[in-house]
């Protein structure tokens, strides 16, 4: 007599209780589903991977404080299980997340998108066990080359060093609203703050986080975080009005990258 599957172990990782809420439905309506945990944060997802080990993980890529890859790192790329990628932000690094990782969802994913991603999760897991493998094997190289970044210290910006002449000042990027061309030089727009940082624009925004900044203009690099809405204009361009009531202009060269970081178009 064939013995039964041992049931899967997941683990749904999401800041935002919604977004967690709809897997966790989902996978509850599995009958290969035997377990679902959830962590709210990336501290409780570390802890869950090593104390719980789940089957797979549908991983947040953006979170405050610890973020998806930051929760590769503590728990260490070999160790984690199978791993879903889950992200609002349809950007480069996803090119890398469907080559090398076991799959990704672009939220809001549809039934379809999450069927074909269960479909390739539980193969997977089934070519593992059939096989008596403990390596999960969901991370190829070009992923695990981001990942490596990502985990050392100042390859990604979170600060950004304001030196005047009596005082050097740290400016978290979070806190950044945007960024402008000064010359040769940048200017940082932190609330009604402005500081000027002696670096091209080219250069900074390459060591800002690639899911939270994204470039407009030839001249301006907004944190999507800090805009409020997009006014369309003529000829394919966009105002990007911040929620502080600055309004920037989107021309159209850049409108494909916005596109790509909202995973829609506008």
């Amino acid at each position: 007599m064939e013995a039964q599957p041992k049931p899967i172990c997941a683990l749904v990782v999401d800041d935002e209780a919604p977004a967690r809420r709809r897997l966790t439905d989902r996978l509850a309506k599995d009958g290969d589903i035997g377990q679902i945990l959830q962590a709210e944060n990336g501290v409780a997802a570390v802890t869950l991977i090593q104390q719980a080990k789940p089957d797979i993980v549908f991983l947040d890529v953006q979170m405050p404080e610890i973020d998806g890859f930051g929760v590769i790192n503590a728990v260490g790329p070999d160790n984690m299980p199978l791993t879903v990628f889950v992200t609002a932000y349809d950007h480069f690094a996803l090119q890398a997340f469907e080559a090398d990782a076991i799959d990704y969802l672009l939220k809001p994913f549809g039934n379809k998108r999450y069927e074909l991603t269960m479909e390739r999760v539980k193969k997977r897991l089934h070519d593992q066990r059939s096989s008596d493998s403990g390596a999960s094997g969901s991370f190829g190289p070009e992923l695990l080359k981001l990942i490596e970044k990502r985990a050392r210290p100042g390859e990604i910006w979170d600060w950004i060093v304001v030196r005047s002449r009596d005082n050097v000042r740290l400016v978290m990027t979070q806190d950044i609203d945007w960024i402008e061309a000064s010359g040769v030089y940048v200017t940082v727009h932190v609330g009604d703050e402005q500081f000027l940082y002696r670096s091209g624009l080219a250069t900074v925004t390459s060591r800002l986080d690639p899911f939270r900044f994204v470039r407009i203009h030839r001249s301006s690099v907004v944190n999507l975080r800090s805009v409020a809405l997009l006014e369309r204009r003529s000829h394919g361009e966009f105002a990007v009005v911040l929620k502080d009531g600055t309004n920037l202009m989107m021309s159209r060269s850049y409108r494909a990258d916005v596109e790509a970081m909202l995973g829609q178009d506008l």
